[in-house]
């Protein structure tokens, strides 16, 4: 129902909240802050703190001790001094009783860690580990390589195969990944494209959680203030609803646009020359798409977030009726965030036509891996066809329930709602 009074609300929406600080803060503070965060938390997880690290590291043989200290002599975190280690050379009894002499120094943390390393290592590469803190997984990505390394170098010294043979056998399988489609040549892939998978299901999962709550909010708020009687007098209830949620759709919209430009300026642009490991395999039909389902989605949450909002009285009750709506943007959520490790998943394909987890699940898809143009024109159809009966079941409870106050309706009375007829 679009008409001048709808047009009305909507300017009034745009006007609060596409010209407010608030919009502006959020469009330039939050890639600032997401990608400060992933920075953050690649820093924390690994750091290791600035105190030294002092190791014992124990083996049963002299050739495993022998090759544990030539192979961890040309570490660089061994060569700042901030890395000390111990070698020595015992068996498990006498072992045993040099654990029991160190556990003092273990519980105060002078020591750090003590390492065993038994011969049995050379079949099972099973390494015992001693410390206050048994998970200093930081730790064990240091030193785990190195002590496999050694553990090799003995093994295959042994049989006497040359240095080139055991070299070979240190190094893991590197797989080369080439993409093959019917619209263009065999193009070498990099990680860009698994970058901008988890970029873009990020930003919907933010845009609809952040736009639906100041939805709900500015509707509770309308209702508990009584203002939504004043404009009731001027608009109906659909025409306020339409109003409210096309403008907030379309800041939510040019909110996306002005997140989505500098991946639009390295698709489509020769100006930013990626490194080959990370080059996006994208096109601007596809950040159309993009853009059109984003736009879909928000109308369709943003409705059932106005839903919410007028069935309640207070912030607080319409939280606690929020979780249906929170289960349909997180499951979809984790399923896209899921087919990094597998694209062609069957739940991938499944999930991207189901009403709700499309719009999520199928821009994963297709940043991933090349989709067919029937599931993308199926997947449109569905999340419009689901746009379309969400706004009309809104509609009935926004009406309904926007002037309705008192006492909180159970979810049996809201069903009821949408039995009504006007």
């Amino acid at each position: 129902m679009f008409n001048q009074k709808t047009f009305a609300v909507m300017k009034r929406e745009l006007r609060e909240k596409l010209l407010s600080k608030t919009f502006l803060l959020m469009t330039f503070l939050i890639p600032v802050f997401m990608f400060g965060g992933l920075a953050l938390q690649t820093f924390v997880m690994s750091y290791s703190g600035n105190g030294d690290t002092f190791l014992s590291i124990v083996s049963e043989t002299p050739k495993i001790t022998n090759e544990l200290q030539k192979e961890f002599s040309d570490k660089p975190f061994v060569k700042k001094g901030k890395f000390v280690i111990s070698y020595l050379t015992m068996n498990k009894e006498t072992f045993k009783k040099f654990l029991n002499q160190s556990r003092q120094d273990l519980i105060s943390e002078k020591l750090t860690a003590v390492i065993y390393v038994p011969e049995s290592a050379l079949k099972d590469k099973k390494v015992e580990y001693y410390s206050k803190n048994p998970n200093n997984n930081s730790l064990f990505e240091k030193i785990r390589g190195s002590i496999n390394t050694a553990l090799i170098d003995v093994y295959f010294g042994n049989k006497y195969f040359s240095s080139d043979d055991i070299r070979f056998a240190r190094e893991g399988v590197d797989f080369n990944s080439f993409r093959v489609s019917k619209q263009k040549e065999i193009e070498k892939e990099g990680y860009g494209n698994m970058v901008v998978s988890f970029l873009l299901t990020f930003l919907l999962y933010f845009s609809l959680l952040f736009l639906g709550t100041m939805m709900m909010r500015s509707v509770v708020a309308e209702k508990t203030n009584r203002i939504v009687e004043v404009l009731l007098s001027s608009v109906s209830s659909n025409e306020l609803m339409s109003g409210k949620i096309i403008g907030t759709a379309i800041t939510g919209l040019v909110q996306m646009a002005i997140w989505l430009l500098p991946l639009v300026a390295v698709v489509s642009t020769s100006w930013f020359a990626l490194p080959e490991k990370f080059t996006i395999s994208m096109n601007g039909w596809q950040i159309l798409y993009f853009l059109l389902n984003f736009l879909i989605g928000l109308v369709t949450f943003l409705g059932l977030f106005a839903s919410v909002g007028a069935i309640f009285d207070n912030d607080q009750d319409a939280q606690s009726g929020l979780w249906p709506v929170m289960l349909l943007i997180m499951i979809p959520f984790f399923i896209a965030i899921s087919l990094v490790s597998n694209p062609g998943s069957p739940i991938g394909k499944i999930t991207s036509l189901i009403p709700f987890f499309s719009l999520m699940v199928m821009p994963a898809r297709m940043s991933l891996v090349d989709v067919s143009l029937l599931e993308i024109l199926g997947s449109l159809f569905i999340n419009l066809a689901t746009m379309i009966l969400i706004f009309m079941f809104a509609g009935k409870i926004y009406r309904v329930g926007i002037l309705r106050t008192g006492k909180k309706p159970s979810w049996s009375e809201v069903v009821k709602w949408l039995k009504y007829k006007y």
